[in-house]
């Protein structure tokens, strides 16, 4: 599988391709608005890289892995590079306050505005995943979340390359608790100083 980073230049795209490249199961290309720093990037880890727009067009996977407050943007800056290239968004909407970590939305999620924007099926996921438990090959559980489309299939498939368990967690609506998710996580993060993730248990 050919899978790009869009924003591989950030914590956790990076920790995302810099792990795929270990452990070499699946072709990656880092992408992001700055061509020379998408490269530079892809020097380090060994890999392709480029604009974003170009780095999306081949691919079989686009990882949406920019920051929340770029996502919108970026989804519809690449809308027609990406075509129906399936698409996994990874970003959650967070407000940082001094009571810590809180969701950013009261309704909807910024998945299912992709999901709007684009033409491609998109699936949420990986949001429990703290980059540094990615690199060391023990995330946790990868819930995802989305139609039944080859986004769905391909998330699922790249979590298990992760070392992860990948989880159907349901339709793309149930991103918006994916999201939320997050803020729990590094508020628990937070208090304990730890990298946590997420563990189902009942499951075979």
């Amino acid at each position: 599988m050919k899978v790009a980073i869009v924003g591989g230049t950030g914590a956790f795209g990076r920790a995302l391709a810099h792990r795929l490249v270990e452990i070499g199961s699946d072709e990656v290309v880092v992408g992001s608005r700055d061509a020379a720093r998408a490269q530079a990037t892809a020097d380090e880890l060994g890999v392709e890289g480029g604009r974003n727009d170009d780095v999306v067009r081949d691919a079989d996977l686009v990882v949406l892995a920019v920051k929340s407050n770029a996502t919108l943007e970026t989804a519809a800056e690449l809308a027609d590079a990406i075509g129906t290239t399936p698409v996994l968004c990874v970003a959650s909407d967070l407000r940082f306050t001094d009571d810590g970590v809180l969701p950013g939305r009261h309704q909807g999620s910024l998945a299912e505005e992709v999901a709007r924007i684009v033409r491609a099926p998109v699936a949420s996921g990986f949001q429990s995943f703290a980059a540094a438990n990615v690199v060391a090959g023990d995330p946790g559980d990868a819930l995802i979340c989305g139609e039944q489309s080859d986004a769905k299939k391909l998330a699922l498939e790249l979590a298990g390359h992760l070392g992860a368990r990948g989880i159907d967690a349901g339709p793309l609506a149930n991103s918006r608790a994916l999201e939320g998710m997050t803020s729990v996580i590094l508020n628990v993060n937070k208090r304990y100083k730890a990298h946590a993730g997420i563990r189902i248990t009942g499951i075979n």
